[in-house]
Parts: structure tokens; sequence; C-alpha cells
């Protein structure tokens, strides 16, 4: 690497999924050759940009040319380039060179709106934050006033990108409209589902927005604390998220009088206590409180009674970071994206039998087959695709006839489906479908909270009523009808959506792929 003219900028992705694949190792690599050949090399630890497939993705940039993407990066891959390239001739002959990364197809098609700044520098550099449009949304939302905050964000169509897709604007004024000595913001950021993953590449790799967000939203309702309740099996995105808070509080963004605005703020951690129910709103409120995290009955609301029996605003990371975006770029930019009731973007996670998983952030209305096959490129197994679950684990599957339904949370409503939280996970043929349906079960049963009959006791018998699906001894329709009455009074009898929802991938899977549960012909009865 010639770098005798200018210095060469390699920017080494710092996310939980990148580490995992061996990050820091190829930034010791890089450190220990530019010390030996004492090269002016500047090694940025940035945040990944969310094709997943391609990590770790490692990018060099020299002096003000354009940033060469290399991945999936290797040792021997960065030995090799380290010891072939000089930077001064241009685009070096590598086996993992990808050139300009933002000309990829994957990321040229996407509508980069609440990720627009992930992966473009280190993710706790606040400087870096601000030159790249960071706390505009702030100074705009403090010159607005609390009530034009509120209308921005009702005018916007932004809806709660957590799952349940209620309007941001209606939560927000009714936290506002409450009259109580404290309010509180509270971020849901117990990314619990299976296949989910775009919280966790938000603040890992885009912090700031996170944290902007929740003081827009605790300066439109008046509320002057909030917490962010983070998975807990996510301790290094905990150490991104700790250090961005300090900065910021020493910037002036948090605390006392933020931005000479009269307006004081405080942001904490709290860390979730490894249950998935506690991504339900009412059971984290419960855990916060030093709980059990039990399921409340509703009403009332975590709106009117909700932290401490205060008002609270519960929403997921990428509504708050999306909040940041529209006061950025104001309502009508923003509600110029998507269709019907669904406005601005989403953050479709692609995952499972994919042969190019990650995250796309596209305005809804494209359909789940742009996204498996454009984007997707198929299984990795080159097998045909079997089946697509969409919204997470309790999400129903899509049959291949209606893969061009638009991404829409009132058309997939239509079909019987959710969007959720967008999280995609892809099977191929190879996959036993009676495997997925007895998970489901499982995994409700395992995380059920207790509080609620239907719920703790529907999904231990609707799995032992699956085993049986399979069973020559047992009639078929005599089970499926058992097992599709019970699913019926899970979905309408639960307390909260866990039991309620269970239902929908086996119910799915029963429908789609009912001969995939049937006895083997040619097995003998008992």
């Amino acid at each position: 690497m010639n770098a005798a003219h200018a210095t060469t900028t390699v920017y080494i992705p710092q996310d939980t999924l990148s580490l995992a694949l061996g990050a820091d190792q190829l930034a010791e690599q890089l450190e220990q050759w530019a010390r030996t050949e004492q090269q002016p090399v500047t090694i940025v630890r940035n945040g990944s940009r969310g094709l997943y497939w391609l990590e770790p993705l490692l990018e060099v940039q020299h002096g003000d040319q354009t940033r060469l993407a290399y991945g999936p990066m290797t040792s021997a891959g960065l030995a090799e380039l380290l010891e072939t390239t000089d930077w001064q001739q241009g685009a070096p002959a590598h086996p993992l060179y990808l050139g300009n990364i933002e000309e990829h197809p994957y990321l040229a098609n996407q509508d980069r709106l609440s990720f627009a700044r992930i992966g473009l520098f280190d993710p706790t550099d606040i400087e870096s934050y601000q030159q790249h449009e960071g706390f505009v949304g702030l100074r705009n939302a403090l010159a607005l006033g609390p009530q034009g905050v509120l209308d921005q964000v009702m005018e916007s169509g932004l809806r709660g990108r957590g799952g349940a897709a209620f309007p941001t604007g209606i939560k927000w004024q009714t936290v506002a409209d409450a009259v109580a000595e404290q309010k509180y913001i509270v971020c849901n950021a117990d990314e619990g589902d299976a296949g989910g993953f775009s919280d966790r590449i938000a603040m890992e790799a885009d912090p700031y927005a996170l944290i902007e967000g929740m003081v827009i939203a605790g300066y439109a309702v008046g509320a002057s604390k909030g917490y962010i309740y983070l998975r807990s099996e996510y301790p290094h995105t905990w150490d991104i998220l700790q250090k961005a808070i300090d900065i910021a509080h020493e910037h002036g963004f948090l605390g006392e009088d933020i931005l000479g605005s009269g307006f004081d703020y405080e942001l904490r951690l709290f860390k979730g206590a490894g249950a998935y129910i506690c991504g339900e709103e009412t059971s984290l409120l419960e855990s916060m409180e030093g709980k059990v995290g039990l399921v409340r009955a509703k009403p009332p609301l975590p709106a009117h009674h909700g932290y401490l029996g205060m008002p609270t605003v519960v929403n997921n990371v990428v509504t708050l970071s999306s909040a940041t975006t529209v006061l950025a770029k104001g309502a009508e930019f923003y509600a110029q994206y998507g269709m019907g009731r669904s406005r601005g973007t989403l953050s479709f996670q692609l995952s499972g039998n994919i042969k190019q998983g990650g995250l796309i952030e596209r305005a809804f209305g494209l359909s789940l087959r742009e996204l498996v096959e454009d984007y997707g490129q198929g299984t990795l197994s080159g097998r045909p695709i079997k089946a697509i679950q969409v919204g997470g684990p309790l999400g129903a599957y899509v049959p291949q006839h209606l893969w061009d339904t638009p991404l829409d949370y009132e058309a997939f409503a239509q079909i019987g489906a959710l969007i959720g939280h967008g999280g995609i996970i892809v099977f191929d043929d190879q996959t036993n479908i009676q495997s997925l349906a007895k998970h489901a079960m499982d995994f409700c049963a395992f995380e059920s909270c207790g509080k609620c009959t239907p719920c703790r006791i529907g999904s231990v018998r609707a799995g032992e009523i699956i085993e049986k699906l399979g069973a020559p001894e047992h009639d078929f329709q005599q089970q499926k009808a058992l097992l599709l009455e019970l699913c019926d009074t899970m979905e309408s009898a639960s307390l909260c959506a866990l039991g309620g929802m269970a239902p929908f991938p086996v119910r799915s899977l029963i429908q789609l792929y009912e001969s995939d549960f049937h006895p083997s012909k040619e097995t003998p009865h008992a």
C-alpha cells in the first residue's frame, strides 16, 4: 500500500455481527502492518451499512478519493490487499473488490431515510453526526414548539415500527394532553424477534439519531426523563449507547437547558430482563419497576398510566429514530414515501436461508417478491423457496401466490398476515414444516409470562396436538380441527399478543402445507 502522498483511511465496522466475524482481528492486523511499514493509515471503526452477507465490509479511502469496498474480508484477504495494492494507481484487482459500495444495487436501490447515516463514520463521533444533518431535527423542534412538533409527527403519518403500527402522533398527543407532575419517554429496545436486527443496527451505527428522537419526543409531550430498555443480550450495543449518551450530555444535547431552550432532559439505559415477553410494553414497564415481567390488563393505557403510574410514551428504536428524520426533513417530505395509511419507510430485515441477507430500508409498497428475489437473490442453498415468514416468530407464512402483495400494513392484514417489525425469514424446500409449527407453539410456551390460561396452557396443548398430527395412530382431521379450535381460543382470549398471535404461523402452515403434516402412506398403522 503506497501512502506516501496522502493518508489512507480504512473503515472497519464495529457492530456485533462484524465483531463475531473477526472485525477486531482485522483492525489489529492492519494496525500491526501500519506500525511495521511506518505507513500513515487512519483506522475508523464505523457501523455496519446493513449488507450483512458482505461483513466484515472493509472500505478504503485514499485522501479525498471515493471509498472502495472489499468484502467479506478475511485475514488472508487483507494480507493480500496490503501486499499487492498501490492506491495511487486506482482500483486494485482483488477477488474481494466491490468498488464504491454506495453504487451496489442492494444499497443504491433503497430509500435510506432513517438509516441514511449508518456505516458512514464512527457512530459515537458527534461532530460527524452533525456534519450529516444530525440534531437538525431537534433544532427544528425547539423552534416549532411542542404542539408544532406534535402536528408534524401527526401529519407525517408515522406509525409505530415495533409491530403494532399505532399512529405515533396520536400516542404523543395523548401523553402531551395528560396532566401529571412527571412524564416519561421509554424506548423499547428489547428486540427479541428471531430474524429482527434493525434496532441493533440503528443503535450501533447511528445512536445519536435515537437519542435525538427521544429528546424531541420528551420536548413534545413535556417529559423530562427518558429510558432505553435495552435487550440484555446486546452488551456491545450498551457500550456504544452509553458512550454516545455521555458525549451528547457533554455537548449540551442532554441535561439542563438543552441548546439554550430552557428544556431539561435526562436519558438513561435500563438493562432488559432477558425475557421475550418484556418486549410487550406493559410487561416492559413492570420490569422497569422492579417487578416480574407480567402483562398488565388494558385499560389503563401506558399513555395515561405507564412507568411508575405516570403518562408514558413507549416507542421502539426505529420509531424514535424516524421521528428525528420527520423533524429534520419535514412531515410533507416523509409522507411522500409509502402508500395508503402506511407512510414513510420500513427497515425490512432479510435472514434465514437467503443468499444476500441484510437490512433494506424501502418505502411501503414494494412486494415480498422484490425483497426476496431482487435483494436477497434467492436461497443460499440454491434450492427453491418453500416458506417465507413475515413479521417475526408470531408472523404468518405467506404463500407464493401472495408474494406480490404490497408490503403495507392494511394490505397484509387483508391476506391474514402482518408486517410486524419487518423481519423476513426464508426457508427452502428441505424445511420440515411440522417442526416449524411445533417451534411456534414451543416458543410461546417457553416465553409466556403465565398470567393468562389461553397462552400458558394453550400453547403447551397445541404443541402436543401438532406432534399427534404426524402420528399414524391419530385421526388427522380430528386433530387438525382440535388444533384450529384451540388456536381460535388463544387468539381471542389471550391477554397480550404473545398468546394471541402464536396461532398465526401455525394456522398459516397447516393451511398452506397440510400434506406435510399427514403421516406417510408408506408407514403402516400401529
